[in-house]
């Protein structure tokens, strides 16, 4: 995994695998058990613009820039750290029961639509060589600029879709989403090499312990 420059948390920073196929599945994706005890990807703000930087979100002198101005304003960067934690929970419960086919909460929405408020307001089309293009005004300047495309993200997922495809990882404990965009819609594992391999290797254990009974 790279590293950014300027300061970051003193121990190892997380890893992030980016298995979903859209940047808010990839943002629920940073809690979850999937090595078989609960993991929390997101424990500092600093650890939240990691992520934005592995995503593509924030480029490195932006991840740098922040991680400096969270430095210099920790109050303001806890509270959009918490923010940010409110967000995924919301996205997760929602894009879960959609995946899952259960009833989903008006508060989950309505988190999103805070978020999505804010993200808009702070949108603009700018020209380019071939058209036009959607840009973040003060994108990578302000503390919460990273939860912008992710609100973006989420509602372009919900209105356009397709949400027939968002599913759910079905490796022991997981709880990974991702889009499954397999030619027969077949996919089970956010990761074959990883919770793919480990119910094969589940499985073997269990026909040979039968076998030995």
């Amino acid at each position: 995994m790279r590293h950014l420059s300027g300061p970051m948390p003193s121990r190892t920073p997380p890893r992030f695998d980016l298995v979903g196929g859209r940047l808010c599945l990839d943002f629920c994706n940073t809690h979850g058990s999937r090595s078989g005890a609960p993991e929390e990807r997101f424990s500092t703000y600093q650890d939240v613009v990691g992520w934005a930087w592995r995503a593509s979100v924030l480029n490195a002198e932006e991840a740098a820039r922040l991680g400096r101005l969270a430095t210099r304003t920790p109050t303001e960067a806890l509270a959009v750290w918490e923010r940010v934690l409110r967000l995924r929970s919301a996205l997760q419960a929602l894009l879960t029961a959609i995946a899952e086919g259960k009833r989903m909460r008006a508060s989950w929405l309505e988190s999103l639509n805070q978020e999505l408020a804010s993200a808009m307001a702070r949108s603009q089309v700018v020209p380019t060589d071939s058209g036009f293009t959607w840009v973040w005004a003060q994108g990578g300047k302000a503390l919460d600029s990273m939860l912008w495309p992710v609100a973006r993200s989420a509602a372009d997922l919900l209105t356009d879709g397709p949400i027939s495809t968002i599913r759910v990882c079905e490796g022991r404990g997981c709880g990974w989403l991702f889009l499954d965009t397999s030619r027969n819609r077949t996919r089970r594992w956010c990761d074959m090499k990883i919770c793919g391999n480990r119910a094969k290797a589940r499985r073997h254990h269990e026909r040979v312990k039968a076998g030995a009974a």
